[in-house]
């Protein structure tokens, strides 16, 4: 059983990551703006609340995030906070040294601070089920879809990986881990069109530049066995 303080602990990832960690016996308290049970209060923008929220606790899950450098400035906020022994467990992406996208870089950046630790462990998936039903469901009059593949992942196989990896911390990179089909982006656009009885057309394009080339080069997808069990289509269903 462990101690434990997750951040991001009531959003998308984070619900489903919570649940698994209770049910395997370890004790979490769930960084929070707000106040309410099981919830501890604290800001990781401007500090506040940091020191009494990892006080006692022998391990930190950072599920937050945020846009651009605000990003990178609360993690450090965080582990400036915590104790130098206490272990830090890092969501990551998935090919983020790879794709020159400006969200990626800060991402990166943190993933830097986060490796200066005594004991850390950073793990990158692949895009969420989440995410591209959200993309999706952007009201445009198609559905624009680059030319490239993805391997998306749902968050409750992620909440699974990060919940063994507390029981059994990778000191470093643990390995990157993504869903079970490698599919093209349009062949995804299609199946939420019909799962979600949408009538736009799916419309392939070619995108120019360098982060959608890294995309069609496979920088998105990781080598190897998948993690994930959760299809795109079973999520949508």
């Amino acid at each position: 059983m462990t101690g434990l303080l997750v951040t991001g602990g009531t959003g998308a990832l984070g619900r489903p990551t919570v649940e698994h960690l209770r049910a395997a016996g370890h004790t979490v308290r769930v960084l929070s703006r707000r106040t309410g049970p099981g919830l501890v209060t604290g800001d990781l923008t401007t500090g506040t609340g940091l020191q009494a929220a990892v006080d006692g606790v022998d391990q930190i899950v950072h599920l937050a995030t945020a846009q651009g450098r605000k990003d990178v400035q609360q993690t450090r906020n965080l582990l400036d906070a915590a104790p130098a022994t206490t272990h830090v467990l890092y969501m990551s992406i998935a090919g983020i040294d790879r794709i020159p996208l400006a969200y990626y870089r800060h991402k990166l950046a943190a993933e830097r601070l986060v490796e200066s630790r005594a004991s850390y462990t950073i793990l990158r998936a692949t895009q969420f089920h989440t995410l591209l039903d959200r993309i999706f469901s952007v009201k445009l009059p198609a559905l624009f879809a680059p030319a490239a593949k993805l391997q998306p992942i749902a968050v409750e196989d992620v909440a699974v990986r990060l919940t063994e990896l507390v029981g059994e911390p990778v000191i470093g990179r643990a390995a990157d881990i993504g869903g079970p089909e490698i599919l093209p982006v349009p062949e995804l656009a299609r199946a939420w069109r019909a799962a979600r009885g949408s009538r736009r057309p799916v419309v392939p394009v070619r995108v120019p530049g360098k982060i959608f080339r890294a995309f069609r080069d496979g920088a998105a997808v990781v080598d190897g066995t998948p993690y994930g069990r959760i299809t795109f289509g079973e999520y949508l269903a």
